[in-house]
């Protein structure tokens, strides 16, 4: 939050939010606990869902996913055509869709058309674009998934249509079109801040498309939304949306037996008992498209060696780990994609619990006991990981059997995920949530694009055998063939063992009765449109 918009946002409105959240809810005020801060509001530049979903209501992208589904829809792109061998995508765009007005002071004096679709993808794409150093400018995602290079164009044909020229084939990318990453901003807006000499005002103050425009962020308090009653598609149903930030977990369950919060994220798993139980409340659950892991820099030896990746493997007890932390919520995890997903490879064996093996491996590779090591842990929970320090604790423990002494360490959120991506830790627990359904989404966590300074390839783990077989993927549409492509991956992960998967989450939300029309999505995302309040 920029400390201009923070002394420009006014006495009442700040007063008026506290009011909103002490008082009893109002029949068209849906609340939300959520678990985090944001770290801003433009996806473009974050990776974590928490970031993700405070900036959903606000945007749209070309093309959306269904709510509750992986299926492509369309979006702000109302139709689209793709040239045979997968490199042409040209974008029909939805005429008469306006932008949300009056936030800071903006308001539209057009409708969305070509300019802001070359606004949004130019500013990941060239390094020349005037918005592509602002707030640090990193494009994560952009990078990470090889489009930053993989791009040949982005053209205007005329104000309604856009076409993207890839330099070799993707058959992913209309889903990957319908992550956040590729949400859509007001060109006119950034104009109207450069102007005024606020561009970091564009990730911070968002302007969009959306169900809900923005109306006012208290930094690790309250966000809050109202409804755009000029949406194009599934509308709001309720007046205003609030995301209240609770980060602790049974503080989140006391506001929503409270009537405090309609709806909460990452619930513990021993309050679920209690939970279904009560009858103002629905909890709801499905096996997650995602995987916590402890990632191994490479980089940082003695870690260079596989040996002493998988004996690091073999000293944990994952049994134990599921059995204490995920209470049944979860499965142990031997590949890096969820037993669900298509290209599963179910010969692949895990890594056995075995100290006196691990001991050996380590002797093998000439490392000497004791060996000093840091194991970074999450301070927040995520879908796939309900108590990151309890398994930290329990690692350190098992390490400790074998002669490695762990020193445990986390930082603030949105620091710990940076840090990391720069590769500052030696070993660090997160883990991932499928972005668009495909196998590619969670594949490319370990492609030598994601290995670079501030790539989400933690273990920075670059492997040519593997990720040959990742480019190769991309441009077949058969998928038979990328499924054997898929197979061999994961058989070379786990040879060469640059993480330890920990564990696969069933994804429990709660919300109060009275909620209706919410839909879990497959990603762990969150979406309000089309939700009420009965």
């Amino acid at each position: 939050m920029t400390s201009t918009f923070k002394m420009r946002t006014s006495t009442f409105a700040l007063a008026t939010l506290a009011a909103c959240l002490a008082l009893p809810l109002q029949a068209k005020t849906l609340v939300y606990c959520s678990e985090g801060s944001p770290e801003n509001f433009t996806p473009a530049i974050n990776t974590t869902g928490t970031s993700f979903d405070a900036a959903r209501p606000v945007y749209d992208k070309l093309t959306e996913f269904t709510r509750g589904s992986t299926q492509v829809e369309p979006g702000l792109a109302q139709s689209w055509t793709v040239s045979p061998d997968a490199k042409v995508f040209t974008f029909k765009l939805r005429p008469g869709v306006k932008f949300h007005s009056g936030v800071g002071g903006f308001k539209p004096t057009r409708d969305f058309n070509a300019d802001d679709v070359l606004f949004s993808f130019e500013r990941q794409w060239k390094d020349d674009h005037p918005y592509a150093k602002v707030s640090g400018g990193k494009y994560d995602y952009f990078a990470d998934m090889g489009l930053k290079d993989d791009v040949l164009s982005i053209e205007k044909l005329d104000p309604l249509t856009v076409r993207i020229t890839l330099k070799k084939p993707n058959v992913t990318m209309l889903a990957n079109l319908a992550m956040d990453f590729a949400s859509i901003h007001s060109a006119e807006y950034a104009d109207f801040l450069a102007k005024a000499g606020k561009k970091e005002q564009l990730d911070q103050v968002p302007v969009g498309t959306g169900p809900f425009s923005f109306v006012v962020y208290q930094k690790d308090a309250v966000i809050r939304y109202k409804a755009n009653p000029a949406y194009w598609g599934e509308k709001a149903l309720v007046d205003d949306l609030v995301f209240a930030i609770t980060p602790d977990a049974t503080a989140r369950y006391s506001k929503l037996k409270a009537g405090e919060c309609h709806f909460s994220v990452a619930p513990r798993p021993a309050d679920l008992p209690e939970m279904e139980k009560d009858a103002a409340l629905k909890v709801i659950h499905q096996p997650g498209l995602n995987v916590a892991y402890w990632a191994f820099n490479t980089q940082k030896p003695p870690l260079d060696k596989k040996e002493v990746r998988q004996a690091l493997s073999m000293a944990i007890d994952k049994a134990a780990i599921i059995k204490d932390v995920y209470l049944g919520a979860g499965q142990a995890a031997k590949n890096l994609i969820p037993p669900t997903m298509w290209s599963y490879n179910e010969g692949v064996k895990d890594w056995p619990h075995d100290p006196a093996k691990a001991k050996e491996l380590l002797a093998k590779a000439g490392v000497k006991t004791p060996l000093e090591i840091d194991l970074w842990y999450m301070p927040v929970q995520r879908p796939y990981n309900p108590n990151a320090k309890r398994i930290a604790e329990m690692m350190q423990a098992d390490l400790a059997k074998i002669g490695v002494n762990a020193k445990l360490v986390s930082y603030e959120w949105g620091e710990y995920r940076k840090r990391m991506q720069q590769g500052e830790h030696m070993t660090g627990m997160l883990g991932w949530t499928g972005d668009n359904g495909d196998p590619d989404n969670f594949f490319f966590l370990h492609g030598c694009e994601a290995a670079r300074p501030g790539g989400q390839n933690l273990s920075k783990w670059c492997n040519k055998e593997f990720d040959t077989r990742l480019n190769k993927a991309r441009a077949l549409a058969d998928n038979k063939e990328r499924t054997k492509l898929y197979q061999e991956m994961q058989a070379i992960e786990r040879e060469e063992a640059p993480d330890f998967k920990i564990a696969h989450s069933v994804v429990y939300e709660v919300m109060r009765k009275e909620v209706s029309g919410y839909k879990q999505s497959p990603f762990g995302s969150h979406q309000f449109n089309g939700v009420e309040l009965k």
